[in-house]
């Protein structure tokens, strides 16, 4: 047997190798472990800040399976997702995975605020993020964006989810999560 057939790819399809993480601060918080399906049976639940050495694409699977009648349908969501990749890779030609890391780390704020009181006076105060928190909300953020972007419109959440994390990994405005991390971050610059 060759090596390249021994290699675990995603979905059998997108490969882990020369996959890196360019943000240095999100590093040891993205896991790019090599898994054939993401899907874990929940074995960091019991442990606290286990969430960070489950692989980034079942993250990702587990924040887009989260409101309502779609709440712990996992198998809807990995489909969902193994779809959404295809498009992303008939589209741009590149790996979905790394698609998916470009977009994590372009939509992960830096800054938000606080609010503080002193005597019954509150104001708000700019704080930095840490390094988990910026890659929850960054994952909140592109999951809630694609779902949004499905409600009035004819295509499904495999298209829509594509196109989010198209946007997002391009920076481009358009994108729900790199709207909302120029907000946080704007809001967070003017209460300094």
């Amino acid at each position: 047997m060759s090596t390249e057939s021994r290699e675990i790819k995603l979905f059998g399809e997108w490969s882990f190798q020369n996959l890196q993480v360019d943000d240095i601060g999100l590093q040891k918080y993205i896991t790019l472990e090599p898994v054939f399906i993401p899907h874990s049976m929940g074995r960091h639940e019991h442990h606290r800040f286990y969430k960070a050495k489950v692989n980034i694409v079942e993250r990702f699977i587990n924040n887009l399976m989260r409101p309502g009648e779609n709440a712990g349908k996992k198998t809807r969501a990995i489909s969902t997702l193994r779809n959404a990749f295809e498009i992303i890779s008939l589209q741009t030609g590149n790996n979905p995975i790394a698609v998916l890391l470009r977009a994590i780390e372009n939509s992960a704020p830096c800054e938000d605020t606080t609010r503080i009181s002193y005597g019954g006076v509150a104001y708000h105060m700019a704080t930095d993020i840490s390094p988990q928190r910026r890659v929850d909300i960054a994952l909140r953020l592109l999951s809630e964006g694609s779902r949004r972007s499905t409600f009035g419109n004819s295509r499904t959440l495999e298209e829509c989810t594509a196109e989010e994390l198209i946007l997002a990994s391009n920076s481009d405005v358009r994108s729900h999560a790199v709207s909302k991390r120029n907000e946080m971050e704007r809001i967070a610059r003017a209460n300094r």
